[in-house]
């Protein structure tokens, strides 16, 4: 009787580009969204305010300007509810607090989630649709340094002032003002993520928090899935950890414990989108917190790089 050997390996990508895009290709996300503050929190944005960290090297001596694609509300992108009537405010923020304030690290924007140096603010309604804006330049040392995350850290927020859209944009760290050219060494990372899914069938996005050595278990909330298909969480040895999923306009939460060999790793918290009747436009809102309640952070660069659990040989009769 012969046999044939097949080995099923989990495949994912790892050559990861400069984490200075957001989303990043490695995410599959199309867009970051941020309603106005009038806005239908069931439309799945449940507090109107997106803050992102930007890391910058020690080794960057030139300028760094942030980049923000499409940051009025009024494109083919963006979600309208009547008509548009959106306010968008971006700031950026640096210098003492910018990230060592408790505050700045949680999922709402409550306390002093502002913390740091106000370095530059723009308030958007129609202006600058389906183009880039940009801020800076910056020194790269402007921004609060931090050993933890591994350089200088600004802040980048995106708050919905007044209206009931969705502004639909996208963020690049870069070293001109008029391209993207990337930060070496750079990345970006959230405490919680508001981002549009992909409309097509069977997609998968991802985001990816860091599980240091002190975490023993971790609790996710996912807020506005819409049962829109499958959310799991990958890590580098099991395969499918599956979530609770949220419905239409409420929060719906699960804990999970952390194997002793997951501890120093990135997590790869996959959603699938529904293969049969996908949801059209959905926005999603997501965090993770450790058994403290701390916020975990996303990497749009994972962390010692995208989880890839162990081969699982499977040995089949030859017919």
């Amino acid at each position: 009787m012969n046999y044939i050997y097949s080995i099923l390996l989990l495949l994912i990508p790892s050559n990861l580009l400069f984490g200075q895009a957001v989303p990043s290709p490695e995410e599959n996300i199309p867009y970051l969204v941020t309603f106005g503050s009038e806005g239908d929190k069931s439309w799945g944005d449940d507090d109107f305010c997106q803050v992102f960290f930007f890391v910058v090297p020690k080794t960057q001596k030139t300028s760094i300007y942030f980049r923000v694609y499409d940051p009025g509300t009024g494109s083919v992108i963006d979600e309208k509810k009547g008509e548009f009537n959106t306010k968008t405010k971006f700031s950026v923020f640096g210098g003492t607090g910018c990230i060592t304030n408790k505050d700045a690290r949680g999922t709402n924007p409550v306390g002093k989630w502002y913390s740091g140096n106000n370095l530059a603010m723009k308030t958007f309604g129609n202006e600058y649709t389906s183009k880039w804006y940009t801020f800076g330049p910056f020194n790269p040392t402007s921004g609060e340094y931090s050993k933890k995350y591994g350089g200088y850290v600004f802040k980048l927020s995106a708050r919905g002032i007044s209206g009931d859209d969705g502004n639909l944009y996208k963020y690049f760290m870069s070293t001109s003002s008029t391209q993207n050219s990337a930060v070496e060494g750079g990345n970006a990372f959230t405490f919680e993520y508001t981002f549009r899914l992909n409309d097509q069938a069977g997609e998968v996005s991802h985001v990816y928090p860091y599980i240091d050595s002190n975490v023993i278990s971790v609790k996710q909330a996912n807020f506005d899935w819409d049962n829109d298909g499958e959310m799991k969480i990958i890590t580098n040895t099991r395969l499918r950890i599956p979530l609770t999923k949220s419905g239409d306009g409420d929060w719906k939460m699960s804990e999970h414990k952390v194997l002793k060999t997951e501890k120093e790793s990135t997590f790869d918290v996959q959603f699938h989108k529904n293969k049969s009747a996908p949801a059209k436009n959905n926005n999603v809102s997501f965090y993770i917190t450790n058994q403290y309640g701390e916020s975990l952070p996303f990497f749009t660069v994972p962390i010692g790089g995208i989880p890839k659990p162990k081969s699982i040989i499977r040995i089949t009769k030859k017919k």
